[in-house]
């Protein structure tokens, strides 16, 4: 959409969109003045060297102060097919793309020597403004995903597969490296919550989100390495815990031991056996058992022979 579609943005949203310097929910924002920047050329050309047919951004908004530096939007009033749409999102990503040499001779994005840097992966935002009146909510919502399914590649990311934890839990990040956040809305819920209300659909998000939330990575390498801090202290911690409940139960152990009467080595409770305290130890049990044992073993021999004797008569003993 060109120029009518923005002047239309502008009034309708009236106190609750960013546009023309109008404070709008306790942030100020405005519209971009367009020295021609909202132009964007064809096939990722600058807005310096616009082709013919160029992409143009129905308005540019900054709000730095909100953490959105720059923030395109895109007015759709279901004039054109869900696939041009797609090829728009396409079209943002390959201006993105398009770098130039600062200073030092560096390559840097050149879209980053006009607006400034949010500090998030990926590109800047693209918003997708749905403002056509008439239109059933349910064609709406379809019309939105046919969009998302035609436009993934653009803000999908790439999952990199990380650690993996309590031995059944596989855990890893998205990078958003070279993709754009398109945020999907309407204008009539614009009107009705403001811009800082949840009224953003983020492609590749579960539902509506405020505008900052709808911002966020919560897939990102960030959440990645912090999930993954958060593990190694939990880790940390149980291991602290166990060693300390270790050291306790010895400390227990060790004051409820006694001499061993025979030997007065240290006995403790549940060594090998149940016993009483102050009874003897192991070692000295085991002694105890098997000489008795072979006490009884030998006293068993004695017994069968004198009752052979007693069989054989004065003779058997001779034998």
């Amino acid at each position: 959409m060109q120029g009518p579609a923005l002047g239309r943005l502008g009034r309708v949203g009236g106190p609750y969109l960013l546009h023309g310097g109008v404070r709008a929910a306790g942030v100020a924002g405005s519209v971009e003045p367009d020295h021609g920047r909202s132009r964007l050329g064809r096939d990722g050309a600058g807005p310096s060297a616009p082709a013919r047919g160029s992409l143009r951004a129905d308005a540019v908004l900054t709000a730095p102060e909100a953490g959105v530096p720059v923030l395109f939007v895109e007015v759709d009033n279901h004039t054109e097919p869900d696939a041009v749409v797609a090829w728009k999102i396409e079209s943002y990503r390959r201006f993105f793309q398009r770098t130039t040499k600062d200073h030092r001779g560096r390559d840097v994005p050149f879209w980053q020597t006009l607006w400034d840097d949010s500090g998030r992966d990926g590109h800047p935002p693209l918003a997708l403004v749905f403002a056509k009146n008439g239109v059933s909510p349910e064609a709406r919502m379809n019309r939105m995903k046919k969009i998302r399914d035609l436009s993934t590649a653009c803000w999908h990311g790439t999952w990199h597969s990380g650690s993996v934890y309590d031995d059944t839990t596989k855990d890893g990040y998205r990078d958003y490296s070279g993709t754009i956040p398109v945020l999907a809305t309407t204008l009539a819920q614009l009107r009705r919550r403001g811009p800082h209300g949840p009224v953003w659909w983020r492609y590749g998000h579960p539902g509506w989100e405020t505008l900052q939330d709808a911002l966020d990575n919560p897939e990102d390498v960030r959440a990645y390495r912090h999930r993954k801090e958060q593990r190694r202290t939990e880790h940390d911690t149980q291991e602290e815990r166990e060693r300390q409940e270790r050291e306790k139960a010895e400390s227990r152990r060790k004051a409820a031991a006694w001499p061993c009467p025979t030997c007065h080595r240290q006995v403790f409770p549940g060594d090998g056996e149940t016993r009483p305290p102050g009874s003897e130890c192991t070692i000295c049990t085991s002694i105890k058992r098997r000489e008795q044992q072979e006490a009884e073993a030998l006293a068993a021999e004695e017994t069968a022979a004198r009752e052979e004797a007693k069989k054989n008569g004065l003779f058997g003993f001779l034998r």
